[in-house]
C-alpha cells in the first residue's frame, strides 16, 4: 500500500462507522468530497468495493465489513500511541467533543467554558445538546454525560460535577384557587406539563421519601420534547411541572416558580462522564475533567 494509505483508512473506517460522508468528513477535519475521494481511491487500489451507496444511504459491504472489524482495533491503538504524544506538550491541544442532555450543557458545562478555554487555548470544545443515550464511538465523541450511571458494560462513568436534586414546581396563578399536592397521589387531580423522551417515553417522575419510592405516570397536561419548554410552560401556568434544580432556581428566587412536595423529592443526582472503556482518555479531556474537579473542590 502506498505511503498516503492511511489516511484512506481513516475515511474508509470513519464513514463505514456513522454511515455517513459528511459526518466523516466533520469528524476527521476534511471537506466530504475529500473523504469520497479516498474511499474511491482504497476501492480502485484493492480492488474490492467496501460500502454500498445510495442516495439515502451508506453501508459497508461483506468484504468491507470484514476490513472495518480488523482496522478498528489498529486505528485505536494508532489513536492511542498519538494520544499519549500529548504527555510531551506543555499545553493541551485539539478538538474536545461532548454530547450532554441540553439542561445539563446550560446548567453545568457551560458555565465552566469560560475559564477553562482560557487557559488551554489550543483546545477546540465541541458541545452536542442531546437528551436521548448516544452512541458515543459511533458519533464520533470524545465522551458523553448522563445523569446516573447505567450504562453499557463497555463504558466507563467517572462522576462529573456535584450531585444536583430536582423540584416540583408551578406558577403562582396555576396554584391559586387550587389545593396544592401533599402526596405524589395528589398529583393525578392536577395538570401536569410532562416531558417526552427521543425514544418516545414520557418521564414518569420519581419521588422517595423514608424509603418509600414511587414513580407516578401523569395522565393530564401538556407534553414538551424539552425540558426548557416545559419549564416555560410551567412559568406560563400551565401545570406542575418536574424540573432540574439549577434550571428553575432563578425562577423561585423571583417568584414566578412555586416548590411543592419537598419532602417527597429523591435524594440529589449525580452527573456521569462516560466514555469508551479501552481507550485512553484524550489530553484535552483529561485537562476538562481535572479543571471541573478544581472547580467544585472549595477552596481552603
Amino acid at each position: 500500500m502506498k505511503k498516503n494509505g492511511w489516511s484512506e483508512l481513516a475515511a474508509f473506517s470513519a464513514v463505514a462507522k456513522l454511515s455517513s460522508f459528511r459526518q466523516a468528513a466533520d469528524e476527521l477535519g476534511v471537506s466530504a468530497s475529500a473523504v469520497s475521494h479516498s474511499v474511491r481511491v482504497l476501492e480502485t487500489r484493492l480492488g474490492v468495493r467496501l460500502l454500498h451507496r445510495s442516495t439515502r444511504s451508506v453501508a459497508p459491504t461483506e468484504a468491507g465489513a470484514r476490513l472495518l472489524a480488523r482496522l478498528s482495533p489498529a486505528l485505536d491503538d494508532i489513536e492511542q500511541a498519538l494520544g499519549e504524544l500529548d504527555a510531551f506538550r506543555d499545553q493541551p491541544r485539539g478538538r474536545l467533543r461532548l454530547t450532554v442532555p441540553r439542561i445539563a450543557a446550560q446548567c453545568v458545562v457551560l458555565p465552566l467554558l469560560p475559564g477553562f478555554l482560557a487557559r488551554y487555548p489550543e483546545i477546540e470544545v465541541e458541545v452536542v445538546g442531546d437528551d436521548g443515550l448516544v452512541d458515543i464511538v459511533a458519533g464520533g465523541f470524545d465522551a458523553g454525560m448522563r445523569f446516573g450511571e447505567r450504562l453499557a458494560a463497555d463504558l466507563v462513568a467517572v462522576p462529573f460535577g456535584a450531585p444536583a436534586g430536582f423540584c416540583v414546581v408551578a406558577a403562582p396563578s396555576y396554584l391559586a384557587g387550587r389545593e396544592p399536592p401533599r402526596s405524589p397521589a395528589d398529583l393525578l387531580q392536577h395538570l401536569c406539563v410532562r416531558q417526552r423522551f427521543p425514544s418516545g417515553v414520557l418521564y414518569r417522575w420519581e419521588f422517595a421519601r423514608q424509603g418509600e419510592r414511587q414513580e407516578v405516570a401523569l395522565p393530564r397536561g401538556p407534553v414538551f420534547n424539552d425540558q426548557f419548554l416545559v419549564v416555560e410552560a410551567a412559568v406560563a401556568g400551565l401545570g406542575l411541572t418536574y424540573a432540574f434544580n439549577p434550571l428553575v432556581q432563578s425562577h423561585v428566587a423571583e417568584g414566578r416558580l412555586q416548590t411543592v412536595l419537598g419532602d417527597w423529592m429523591p435524594a440529589p443526582e449525580r452527573l456521569y462522564l462516560y466514555t469508551p472503556g479501552r481507550r485512553q482518555m484524550p489530553a484535552p479531556l483529561r485537562a476538562f475533567l481535572d479543571y471541573a474537579q478544581e472547580q467544585a473542590t472549595p477552596a481552603r
